[in-house]
Parts: C-alpha cells; sequence; structure tokens
C-alpha cells in the first residue's frame, strides 16, 4: 500500500478566540434556521403545499460547520455537505459575502437555492451535489482518486482535504460502506468524513448507540477513528466527586433514554438524571452543586457543540490516511425542538423565531443581518472569506476526436469487441484524445472484451507496482500497475464505478483539464448503479456508461441476468445519449460521437448498451464510396438508417435494434418469398429518436431530419418494431406511420438456454417477427 508523509495543514487560523467562533455559529444557527422559516411562513404560498426544511438537521451541524469554515478549510479543500444542512451553507456563504441577501428568501423555490447542495444549480455552485443519501456522502472519495488522476498523467492538482459532512443515519446506506472497504480508498489520506452523530433518523431516535460497531468497521478498512463525544462542560464535571460515576452512566445510557433527559425541565432532570444504580447518590451529590442553567448547558454539551474538543479534532487529522470523526451532538440544538423524536422536519412556531432571534442577538424586523465591519465576528468573516478565495478554473479545451477511423470491419464481430478495438484504434490515430480516455470497471475487464486496451494502457496506480506474472507464457492480461496507467479497476461494486465515473466525468470542470472517460460493466447492473449514475449526470459529470452484454441475447446466463428494461432508461435519462448499435463499425461512430461531447461546457454524457452475440459484419452493407459511407456514418449518429428499401412501397417496415437486426433480416427475406415487401430499419438510438418526435411537434429543438431520412411519407407502411428489451422502447415510433403496429420485445423473465430457444420463448426469432409483420398488413 501507498502511503504518503503527513502534509501540514497549512491555512487552519487556531488563533481564533473560540468565543467569537461561538458568536458566528450563533448567527449561523439564526440565518440557517430563518432561511427555513421565511420560505414556510413568510413566503406566500399560493398552492397550499409543505415547503419543508431541515431546521433541527441544520442545527445538528451549525457549530461543526462553523469551525470548519471559519479556522480550518483552505481553498484547495472540499466539502460535501449533508443534504438536509444546505441552509447552513447557504448562511455561511452568505456571511463569507459569497451569496447576496436577496437568495436568503428563495429557498425550494422555482429558481432559487435548491433543496440540497448542488453543484449545478445553486447559484453559489456547491462542491459537490447532495440529496441522495450516501451517493453525496462518497463523492469526495471519488473526487480524490480523480484528482491524483489527473496530477498523474496531466498536471498536478493543490492536495486539499476531500471533506464529507455526514449524518449517522446516512451510513445506513450500503453505498458509504461499498466506498469504505474499496481497496484504492485506504490510499486516500485527503480523506476526512465528519460524522453528525445525532442518533436520530428521520422518524426516530435510534435505539442502539451503535458507535462502537461503528469505530470497529472504519478501523478495519484501515482509517483513523477520532471520536469527539463530550464538550469541555461535561469534560469539567467528570473531573469532580462524582463525576466518574456521571460519565459511566451517560457513556452506558440508551438514546432514548438521553434524549429524553433534554426534555426535561431542570427540577426534573435533576431527579431521573442520576438513574437508580449503586452510584446514583454520587451523582446526586455532583450535581446539587450545580445550578439549573449550568446544568441543562452541560447535558447538552456534547462535543460535536464544542468548538475547543472541534479544534483538537481537526488537529489531530492524520493525513497519510482516511480519517472518521465522529462527532456527537444534539438535532436540533440550540432549539426549542432540541431531541424530540420527531423534530426531523418541524418547524418553529413565530413566537418561538422571535425567542431565537433575541437569543442570537438579531431582530426579526431585520432578519439578514451580517456582522458590522471592525468586530471580532465581522473581521473573523472577512479572514475567513480572504482565507478561502480560489484561484479561477482555467478550461482546456478538449482534444479533437475523429469521427471515423476509417477501418471497416470484416468477418464476425460482436459490438462488446468493437468497444475495445475502437479505443486502441483511437489510441493510434489521434494521441492527443486517446491519451484523456480513462476507462474504469468493477472487476469485469476481461469479461467485457477490454483486454487489449488494458495490456496496451496499463492499470493506474498511486505508484508502481511489481508484475509477478510478467514472465508467465500463459497469462494473457498483462496487470501492469503504474501511475501513468490509464485504467482505472475497482471491487466488484457498480455503486463505486458510477461515483468515480461521474467525478471523473467532472475534472474539467474542477481543475480545467478534460478526461473522457468510459464505465463498463454488466448490462444487467445498470439499474443496481442507476441511482448514483444518475446522480452524476445531474451533478454535471460527464462520462460513458457502457453496459455490456445485454438482454436475453446472453442466452446462458438465463432470467436472472436479462437486461429487459434498460433501453428505455437510456431513453429516459436527462443529461445523456443513449445507443444501442447493431454492427461494430456503428458501435465506433456512435461512440467517437459520444467522446466528442465530454469535458466541456454544455457536454452531454452517453450510454452505449453493446452485446456479445456474434454477427456477420458483412449484414451491414458499408458503403465503400467516401461520400454514401459519410452519410451512413451520420444517420448512424443520429438515431438510425435504412438497411434495406423494397423496391417499390413497402408493405411493411420493420424496425429493429442492436443484437435482433440479423433476425429482422431474414424475417423480411421470407416475407419476401411471400410476397410480402419490407423495408428494414436499423435503429441505433430510440433516444435521438424520441427527442426528434417530440421536436416535430414543437417540444423541443432537436433535429428532426432523421424521421426523414427513415420513415419518409412516401413509404408509410404498417410498422413491426423488435428489440432485446421491453417493447414500449419502441413503441412511439407508431405515430410516425398511423398505419398500425406490432411491438416485439422482452416482457417476461427468462431462462438459460441457447440463443435460438430464449428469442424463440420470448418472441423475438425470425417465425415471431413474420407472424407479425403478417397480422399487421393482414396481406397473407
Amino acid at each position: 500500500m501507498t502511503t504518503f508523509s503527513p502534509a501540514p495543514h497549512i491555512g487552519d487560523d487556531t488563533t481564533i478566540d473560540l468565543e467569537v467562533l461561538r458568536v458566528v455559529e450563533q448567527r449561523v444557527l439564526w440565518l440557517s434556521t430563518a432561511i427555513v422559516d421565511h420560505a414556510n411562513r413568510v413566503r406566500p404560498n399560493s398552492s397550499g403545499m409543505k415547503v419543508g426544511g431541515h431546521q433541527a438537521s441544520s442545527a445538528s451541524i451549525a457549530a461543526i460547520m462553523t469551525a470548519l469554515w471559519f479556522e480550518h478549510l483552505r481553498p484547495q479543500d472540499r466539502v460535501s455537505v449533508k443534504p438536509h444542512a444546505s441552509p447552513v451553507l447557504h448562511a455561511i456563504e452568505y456571511l463569507l459575502g459569497q451569496l447576496d441577501e436577496e437568495h436568503l428568501t428563495t429557498l425550494r423555490s422555482f429558481g432559487g437555492l435548491q433543496s440540497y447542495p448542488s453543484r449545478t444549480k445553486d447559484p453559489v455552485p456547491a462542491d459537490y451535489s447532495t440529496g441522495s443519501v450516501g451517493i453525496g456522502a462518497t463523492a469526495p472519495i471519488w473526487g480524490a482518486l480523480s484528482r491524483r488522476y489527473v496530477g498523474s498523467h496531466f498536471a498536478e492538482q493543490p492536495r486539499g482535504r476531500q471533506y464529507s459532512l455526514v449524518g449517522d443515519a446516512e451510513l445506513d446506506e450500503g453505498a458509504c460502506w461499498e466506498a469504505v472497504l474499496d481497496p484504492m480508498v485506504s490510499e486516500l489520506g485527503e480523506i476526512v468524513w465528519i460524522v453528525d452523530f445525532n442518533r436520530q433518523s428521520l422518524d426516530r431516535v435510534l435505539p442502539v448507540v451503535g458507535a462502537d460497531r461503528m469505530q470497529a468497521l472504519f478501523t478495519a478498512a484501515g482509517w483513523q477513528v477520532i471520536t469527539v463525544k463530550y464538550g469541555a462542560a461535561l469534560e469539567e464535571l467528570f473531573t469532580r466527586p462524582g463525576g466518574a460515576a456521571l460519565r459511566d452512566r451517560l457513556d452506558t445510557m440508551t438514546n432514548p433514554e438521553y434524549q429524553r433527559l433534554l426534555r426535561h425541565a431542570p427540577d426534573r432532570l435533576r431527579a431521573v438524571l442520576p438513574g437508580t444504580g449503586p452510584d446514583a447518590s454520587l451523582i446526586t451529590s455532583l450535581l446539587g452543586g450545580i445550578d439549573d442553567a449550568r446544568l441543562a448547558e452541560a447535558v447538552r454539551g456534547l462535543g460535536g457543540h464544542d468548538h475547543a474538543a472541534l479544534r483538537a479534532a481537526f488537529q489531530a487529522i492524520d493525513d497519510s490516511r482516511p480519517t472518521v470523526i465522529i462527532a456527537y451532538t444534539v438535532k436540533g440544538n440550540g432549539l426549542p425542538t432540541a431531541g424530540h423524536p420527531q423534530n426531523h422536519s418541524a418547524l418553529l412556531s413565530g413566537a418561538q423565531i422571535e425567542e431565537l432571534a433575541a437569543r442570537c442577538g438579531v431582530s426579526t424586523d431585520q432578519p439578514w443581518q451580517r456582522f458590522t465591519a471592525g468586530t471580532a465576528a465581522g473581521d473573523l468573516c472577512v479572514r475567513a472569506a480572504q482565507r478561502l478565495l480560489r484561484d479561477p478554473v482555467h478550461l482546456i479545451p478538449p482534444p479533437a476526436v475523429p469521427a471515423d477511423l476509417g477501418r471497416t470491419p470484416a468477418g464476425t464481430a460482436t459490438t462488446q469487441s468493437a468497444l475495445g478495438r475502437t479505443l486502441l484504434d483511437l489510441n493510434r490515430a489521434s494521441p492527443e484524445a486517446g491519451a484523456r480516455v480513462v476507462t474504469v470497471s468493477p472487476d469485469v475487464s476481461s469479461s467485457t472484451n477490454l483486454g487489449g486496451w488494458v495490456n496496451k494502457a496499463g492499470i493506474w496506480a498511486t505508484s508502481e507496482r511489481v508484475n509477478w506474472f510478467h514472465d508467465d507464457d500463459e497469462t494473457i492480461l498483462h496487470w501492469r500497475e503504474r501511475p501513468s496507467g490509464r485504467h482505472i479497476e475497482l471491487g466488484i461494486a457498480e455503486t463505486n464505478l458510477v461515483g468515480l465515473l461521474g467525478e471523473l466525468g467532472a475534472t474539467w470542470s474542477r481543475w480545467g483539464q478534460p478526461l473522457l472517460p468510459i464505465g463498463v460493466l454488466y448490462d444487467p447492473f445498470v439499474t443496481r448503479a442507476l441511482e448514483p449514475w444518475s446522480f452524476g449526470v445531474y451533478a454535471g459529470g460527464q462520462s460513458i456508461l457502457v453496459g455490456t452484454p445485454s438482454g436475453v441475447t446472453l442466452a446462458p446466463e438465463g432470467g436472472a441476468h436479462q437486461s429487459v428494461i434498460t433501453p428505455s432508461i437510456g431513453v429516459e435519462q436527462p443529461g445523456c445519449t443513449t445507443w444501442e448499435p447493431a454492427f461494430a463499425l456503428d458501435t465506433e461512430w456512435c461512440l467517437l460521437a459520444a467522446l466528442g461531447q465530454l469535458g466541456r461546457p454544455g457536454g452531454t454524457s452517453a450510454y452505449l448498451r453493446l452485446s456479445t452475440r456474434p454477427v456477420d459484419q458483412s449484414l451491414a452493407a458499408v458503403p465503400a464510396d467516401g461520400a454514401a459511407r459519410e452519410r451512413r456514418r451520420r444517420q448512424v449518429v443520429a438515431g438510425g438508417y435504412a438497411l434495406r428499401r423494397a423496391s417499390g412501397a413497402p408493405d411493411v417496415v420493420i424496425a429493429a435494434m442492436g443484437a435482433l437486426v440479423p433476425e429482422a433480416l431474414r424475417s423480411a427475406a421470407r416475407l419476401g418469398d411471400l410476397g410480402v415487401t419490407a423495408d428494414v430499419l436499423c435503429l441505433t438510438s430510440p433516444d435521438l429518436l424520441f427527442r426528434a418526435v417530440l421536436a416535430r411537434s414543437g417540444r423541443g429543438d432537436a433535429p428532426t431530419w432523421i424521421l426523414d431520412v427513415l420513415f419518409p411519407a412516401d413509404r408509410a407502411a404498417p410498422l413491426v418494431t423488435v428489440l432485446d428489451g421491453h417493447p414500449h422502447t419502441l413503441a412511439f415510433l407508431a405515430g410516425l406511420t398511423r398505419r398500425g403496429a406490432v411491438h416485439l420485445g422482452v416482457t417476461e423473465f427468462g431462462q438459460s438456454g441457447d440463443l435460438e430457444s430464449v428469442h424463440r420463448a420470448h418472441g423475438l426469432d425470425t417465425d415471431s417477427i413474420v407472424a407479425a409483420a403478417l397480422d399487421v398488413t393482414q396481406v397473407v
């Protein structure tokens, strides 16, 4: 394992008076609470629907975020903020002068501050978009890997810490632990997770503390674990006579019992806090010397709200390995709802808002007050703003990607094998573009035909590692790990793959260095990775996802591995173009077109669905003439082309996609023998065709010319669509011909078998296509 010497964390402003930090924290608490209050109680709401927001979740982490931004952060650091703390982030941005006052009244309004931090939609772009639980928490891990990759290939970037502010309930998500346990993560010393350990979820107080188990899991994964449990007030009480008994009482108390203490008035608190154990009298004596206000403050005085404890934790971070800080907090700290099990979405009343304003030193008549210049708190805000200034990002234009590599595949080939072949050809034809390609897979490089590319490009690692099989003659896949490698191999966790893919696709906007990232996984598992992949696209990551092998055409794998709904996922995913080519050259053209849209403002992601079915490449009938070849390429990239035209107006049109094009061609030939003429269309992108249909009706600005190519008015005929996926994917095409249509596809779970039997079982074989054409035409 590669280790790094701890880097001095230059930039910590630990000369700050802790009381000044406390003053700033109170203003952050007020502003974050007031932002939610205004959205729900002040701003007109004609719909009467709940606006929402999370005052208690924000209060829980206000001290931690104040300490981080106003004392410890440096410009090269990045922070992923837990979703429900977005008002705290906006409050801090406002105090730092980054966010204008006019935005504070726009939380969750159309075009205003987003519900959760966003890189692409908030007026001050967040470092990481969050919102889907677990995904934002892990994003800095993949951001750290992406920064290191860029540094080892192009230009070294300042090594900043990558912070994740995580609610403890968020750690219930498996995505968190899939990331923590990946072998590459233990090398990332810049990773710091801060767990807002308030022991509440949305609906309840968690019955079991769980801290020991959490600590053990992180420790086993090689992380440094720092626990910040009690604040200075409680720690001082622990030094008094009876203090050890009080500590033991609090340490062994269940979560619900502790939370209930927070709701008691001081007299009742004195009665129940000692408990009924053998040391109850010692605790009672200790509490007798404490006044009511001090007692209430002490019980709530957990380490996550204590700036001295937080400062010590930040200073203890070891930058040679990942770190997790488990900071005990009270959900709703400082609010009347503190500790209540149903405080997650609770809103303060008008009277409670007035009381909070008075306690925080502001007026509800002027709720958006910054600190006065020249005051200690005002000066701290100015210093922090200056310290956190980042240099502007200078975008390096992505390299031009050729549209056609000039090769015409012959013989029998699969679209899956065409992927690796195209990457190798691109590397030779355009070294500048090839150098920006980085591939990622979850332990499926060889089974997805990336072996040749891996042998050529090498495996990326932070340092060169010995290849102990380099002299083994039977070794075909050469696993050369080195900083110059261009393939990243993760463990078998699709969520990790698409998380990394999204961050590799964001390097152009973070550091001005565009990459052309391609993630390859089995198509049946696209749905497993769907949410983080979609969220990565939403957050601005531009990349290519390749699902292969796909459909029931991988017949021996059976129903457990069929991917039925993935074609329509590609159609429905915003910010992404999907293709499903039938031939190797179509795959090359679509892949090159997708690469040409990456790493730039306004760029888009792509999803390619490929197959392991060997197909005779002569069926593609690629034109030999250069102009005709380019015409075919444009049609392939735009969504499809006519593979076979009847001599006159056809009786039926068969529109097929991907691995089932050979069946469509055979069906047309058999129909011809029956006296039924057929056009055969090879569709490559239902996504682009659907956009064209929308644009033709005035609902979009996509080009529509491809519809005229595929479905000219003088060749309108009944339609049969066929694909290895759910038939509704192409059902919208029936509206173009209005002559009747039958849609063939997969609607049931399948089973293992030979290809012919599986296709027949799902009605995808030649007999089924011929029968469907006869039904829809009623010619024979």
